[in-house]
């Protein structure tokens, strides 16, 4: 049987697995240390742009950024705000950073590198969502020139990654959508993200890695291009988004790794019959013919759910283990 890692880059490099991949975004999330900014021991800090992220109050134990004090106010003075670091490591210290990196590896599982969180995400980090959005109608010249800085920075570290990292994939996450619907018109994310998008992604094309994007959200308006830009898989696919379509569309051309079953939609009083015929029923319409992976629900992001809810997800994943290696013989 092949092992996680090799059985998910056949998914991840569009072919079939040997049997249904269960996903873990952690796998993606390994970056060069100077990008780490200052954390605390619970995660809050700064980031290497001065951006405060705090712990909220709620259900999500998850640092984020702070709701006022934006540190930048006013898009055309970005200029005068925001500063990447100088990073000036020459090939021995980028050598010894990934020898690092890699003797932390398991190598039986994938390796993704990435050096951004996601440029929207910068934005709203830096002015907040009402400030950032307002910004993208009022001057996305500004804001076009403000992530192709951004970017500069970005696409940089990524070569470094590349060169000497020995990835299996690239990958970075930009969380443009609600659940619901997503933030950006498709016109405006054409305009202004996805030439950043892809410049960032063209890194990893180009050096023949395949390459996933973290989306939370109502998604599926942008998926054209990101399959255009050469992206091959797609995290968390929520159960907002139309997944048999999508499906249907791509193939194995986008590998969905999916949430799943909507725990949260169930009734109450939903009988563990009734959730593993569910499973079953979702596992036969999303795994023939490959592009499909089950996302993996840490317990950070499972500490959002109900003690039902819970319950019901463990249900679902055992019967998801029964059946993910029926497939594919």
């Amino acid at each position: 049987m092949l092992s996680v890692r090799d059985n998910f880059m056949r998914l991840a490099n569009r072919e079939v697995p040997e049997y249904i991949p269960e996903y873990n975004m952690m796998w993606a999330f390994n970056m060069p240390p100077m990008l780490m900014g200052e954390r605390n021991p619970d995660g809050s800090g700064k980031s290497i742009f001065g951006v405060e992220s705090v712990l909220p109050s709620g259900v999500l134990n998850v640092p984020m950024p702070k709701t006022h004090d934006f540190i930048l106010t006013d898009i055309t003075k970005w200029r005068d705000v925001i500063k990447v670091p100088v990073v000036d490591l020459d090939d021995s210290a980028w050598q010894d950073l990934a020898k690092q990196a890699n003797d932390r590896r398991n190598p039986d599982l994938p390796f993704g590198g990435t050096t951004t969180m996601g440029f929207f995400q910068n934005l709203v980090a830096f002015m907040g969502f009402t400030e950032g959005l307002s910004a993208c109608f009022e001057e996305p010249e500004e804001v076009k020139d403000l992530l192709n800085y951004l970017c500069d920075f970005y696409e940089g570290l990524a070569k470094k990654m590349v060169q000497f990292y020995n990835l299996d994939f690239g990958y970075f996450g930009d969380d443009i959508a609600h659940e619901r619907n997503p933030f950006l018109s498709l016109e405006m994310f054409q305009d202004i993200f996805a030439p950043v998008w892809r410049r960032y992604y063209a890194v990893f094309v180009e050096a023949g890695l395949p390459c996933g994007h973290h989306n939370c959200g109502h998604f599926e308006l942008y998926l054209d291009d990101l399959v255009d830009m050469g992206v091959s898989f797609w995290d968390p696919v929520q159960a907002s988004n139309d997944e048999a379509a999508i499906k249907e569309k791509f193939g194995t051309n986008l590998a969905m790794c999916s949430g799943g079953l909507d725990f949260r939609m169930m009734p109450d009083g939903t009988s563990e019959e009734e959730v593993r015929f569910l499973m079953r029923e979702y596992m036969d319409k999303m795994a023939p013919g490959g592009g499909f992976a089950l996302f993996e629900y840490s317990p950070m992001g499972m500490a959002a759910f109900t003690e039902a809810e819970i319950e019901r997800a463990g249900w679902a994943y055992d019967e998801f283990e029964k059946r993910r290696y029926d497939y594919y013989k």
